[in-house]
């Protein structure tokens, strides 16, 4: 039978304790200012070695968290983040920026690589994309079925990790910019505000339309065991111990086919309760909860009970033991755990007074092992000469034999090249960017727009007008659908191979696996912002699969002109695009009814935000105010794009002919975070 992995949340010291005394196989764990949850206690150098070292010594892995998006001014605090993980042994790290990806494996290539969900891995592609490049685990998407998880299963030898407890990001992970936009925190910089937990209104006035209810997939356990799944990720890093023992301890149960305490786990914490709809593929709003007065209260009368499980450290390494007395020599004792042994040489034996010392009272002895991770399985002793040695001796060879075992056991074995970061060189932009604009839809075509060095149009737009389209003498690129599930992978395939018999080479996407399907099929590439490209490290990866890269408007003007690319642009104009979402929080108790698929969402002060529907696969909440910076010096970007969602193609006009003049527009508008970092 195999067996399966369960892996805990630890956001500190007691967490630690908490998911290894309650049977996980393995914790992950954050180290420094590169992790998702850089609000938790976390783990600095010495105590990430500590950590490791207990774990280890535990038959415990340990994988550190490294998924956040990094800017080119820290990359030697990567560096010397990457060294201090190497150093400490740690089993693996899970990325999300490929600044980090090429950090390891130039400081540690012998160090396993996990991708995040922050890389928002959904379809097949991007398994084998990620597979191709190294990765050993694949942590996929929150919002796939059970049906779409076996497909990517079945397609890769990668490992593939699930999460089956804890919360649900409204957003695709790694596709949410609300907090960033909106208040200077970024999900992709490990310090989300949380604004979708706020109480947001959908047009039929439903509230807490941004808000998840936690998932929890205990219950379906044995199915994804069935598929083959090598790992149960537990969500909860900001969590407290309390919570990492009750998860643990259900989802053992569980995988076990024991009866779990539901209650305690919805009491420890839960949001109006738990939901398995992406995993069941009833993606309603049944799906939808917050957290309530009674969620909160409910903890307290769980928390000393849930305490109590993880109260007493355990023990799972057997030792050996060979003490031997003889006359007029230092007393030795030996200690073996498997192929790893340690020998101490103590006082020499003295004769007795009495009686010598028994086997029994020596394995006594030996066997108070206290607050290290060994059980004394059996002791051969040797006393020929019928000596004696006091409790204290015998004591003291037992301390630092098991103390110089477990170093030898936990001792890390990874080669690190110490290297630096090196920067790569690049051809310096023109001072004059060229101008593309991107539309929702063809009917916002104008002639002027012949002027631009490319139309962006979705993929769907341009086969539903495509004689019109197949007239015009500027270049089109097709932008494929940000979400691209298993199912649709091949239908988007032969959409391309359509659209390439118009004469249409180019495609524009924000994810990797669908960068992926445009490489396998022939298309040169243009990245978009839902690949976060935020460094000049991962300009350079995405450099050899794209013609350019459209930069992440989490950067600040310094920021993204400092980027060393040969071919970098940026929005200067657009209600960009805040999350990406499956379930749809405009569905009503009867699904989409008569719904036409431009809606909006209204925040707690009564500002709207358009919504959009993609084809019933997923929808886009986009920002009230539109980003622009087109009468900014803009000089040092090879493009700029502007990014038309819900204007009128007058409107459209009028921006652009604002854009080419590098003057401002009328009505509201941000300069985004063009000017303002990142906390």
């Amino acid at each position: 039978m195999k067996n399966f992995e369960i892996l805990a949340p630890v956001g500190g010291e007691q967490q630690l304790y908490a998911a290894v005394r309650c049977g996980a196989n393995a914790v992950y764990l954050g180290a420094g200012n590169f992790n998702a949850r850089r609000n938790a206690e976390n783990f600095n150098e010495l105590s990430l070695k500590d950590a490791v070292k207990y774990c280890h010594l535990r038959n415990v892995k340990v994988y550190v968290t490294l998924n956040t998006l990094i800017f080119d001014k820290e990359l030697s605090e990567l560096y010397d983040t990457v060294k201090a993980i190497a150093k400490s042994g740690a089993d693996a790290v899970i990325v999300q920026d490929f600044a980090a990806v090429r950090a390891v494996k130039e400081i540690c290539p012998r160090m396993a690589l996990h991708a995040s969900t922050q890389m928002a891995v959904h379809n097949v592609s991007g398994a084998l994309f990620l597979e191709e490049l190294g990765f050993s685990r694949i942590v996929v998407a929150r919002e796939l079925s059970l049906d779409e998880i076996e497909t990517i299963k079945n397609a890769t030898k990668a490992e593939i990790e699930v999460f089956v407890h804890g919360a649900h990001c409204m957003s695709a992970s790694g596709n949410c910019y609300l907090s960033a936009m909106l208040g200077e925190r970024s999900g992709n910089r490990g310090l989300c505000a949380q604004g979708c937990r706020l109480n947001w209104k959908n047009s039929h006035n439903r509230e807490y339309a941004l808000s998840l209810k936690d998932m929890s997939y205990l219950d379906e356990i044995n199915a994804l065991t069935d598929i083959g799944i090598d790992s149960f990720k537990i969500e909860g890093r900001m969590k407290r111990p309390e919570y990492v023992a009750a998860a643990v301890t259900s989802l053992k149960n569980a995988v076990n086919g024991e009866s779990y305490d539901k209650e305690a786990l919805r009491s420890v914490f839960s949001r109006s309760g738990f939901t398995n709809g992406y995993l069941k593929a009833r993606r309603d709003t049944s799906m939808f909860g917050y957290r309530s007065k009674e969620d909160v209260t409910a903890a307290p009368s769980v928390l000393k009970s849930l305490a109590e499980l993880y109260k007493t450290d355990i023990r799972p390494l057997c030792v050996s033991a060979v003490l031997i007395l003889k006359k007029d020599t230092p007393c030795s004792l030996s200690l073996n755990c498997g192929d790893k042994s340690v020998t101490i040489y103590g006082e020499i034996p003295q004769e007795p007074r009495t009686a010598p010392l028994s086997e029994e009272i020596a394995h006594r002895n030996l066997s108070k092992l206290g607050d290290t991770p060994f059980t004394l399985s059996d002791l051969v002793f040797h006393n020929p000469d019928s000596l004696t040695l006091p409790a204290s001796a015998i004591n003291a060879v037992r301390r630092e034999a098991a103390e110089k075992l477990a170093e030898i056991i936990s001792e890390p074995k990874y080669k690190i090249n110490d290297v630096k970061p090196s920067l790569p060189s690049f051809s310096a932009p023109s001072k004059t960017p060229k101008a593309r604009v991107r539309l929702e839809n063809f009917s916002q075509y104008c002639e002027e727009f012949e002027d631009c060095e490319f139309i962006i149009l979705p993929i769907d737009e341009i086969l539903k007008s495509s004689d019109e389209i197949c007239d015009l003498p500027v270049k089109i690129i097709a932008e494929l659908p940000e979400l691209v599930y298993p199912k649709r992978e091949n239908e988007l395939a032969e959409k391309l191979n359509a659209i390439k018999k118009m004469g249409i080479t180019h495609a524009a996407t924000g994810n990797i696996g669908v960068l992926k399907i445009l490489k396998d099929n022939g298309f040169k590439a243009h990245t978009t912002h839902g690949l976060n490209v935020t460094n000049s490290y991962s300009a350079d990866f995405y450099s050899q699969y794209a013609e350019d890269q459209t930069l992440s408007f989490e950067l600040t003007e310094k920021a993204a002109k400092n980027i060393n690319s040969d071919k970098k642009g940026v929005y200067a104009y657009g209600h960009l695009p805040l999350m990406l979402m499956r379930a749809c929080p405009q569905r009503g108790a009867n699904g989409c009814g008569n719904c036409n698929g431009s809606t909006h969402l209204t925040d707690r002060l009564g500002i709207k935000f358009p919504l959009i529907c993609k084809n019933k696969e997923f929808t886009v909440l986009y920002n009230s105010v539109p980003l622009y910076i087109g009468d900014k010096d803009l000089s040092g970007f090879d493009f700029c794009t502007l990014y038309f969602t819900t204007e009128s193609r007058q409107e459209c006009l009028d921006i652009f002919n604002a854009f080419r003049s590098n003057t401002t527009i009328n009505g509201k508008k941000t300069n985004g975070l063009w000017n303002r970092e990142l906390i």
